[in-house]
């Protein structure tokens, strides 16, 4: 799954503090070859965009009904400057149908 697998959505839960849906991105790539990792966060992006917007989310996780929706993208590596802008533009362009993206480092992980 992860970045590897683009077209899957690698976790979906309910956050216990907010009553969030969290869509998760595990992201264990390094960013030695930028824009390949670009690419591939955007695309991954795209398909959970697509995943709530469709009406996946409710189909295949009920629970999810009536919650907000947050993505998490989980990374293994230090985020590139070039990452975070990517994921502003996408927080930017998502905000109108209320889906946050929020980020995490976490070593060794992802």
């Amino acid at each position: 799954m992860a970045l590897d697998n683009t077209k899957v959505v690698d976790a979906v839960g309910i956050e216990k503090d907010t009553g969030k849906v969290i869509l998760t991105i595990a992201d264990a790539w390094d960013w030695e070859d930028v824009h390949g990792h670009l690419l591939a966060l955007q695309a991954k992006l795209n398909v959970y965009f697509g995943f709530v917007e469709d009406g996946e989310l409710i189909e295949t996780y009920p629970l999810a009904s009536g919650r907000q929706v947050a993505i998490d993208v989980i990374t293994k590596f230090p985020m590139h400057p070039k990452g975070a802008e990517l994921l502003a533009i996408a927080a930017n362009a998502c905000r109108d149908f209320e889906i946050e993206i929020r980020t995490r480092h976490v070593p060794g992980r992802g």
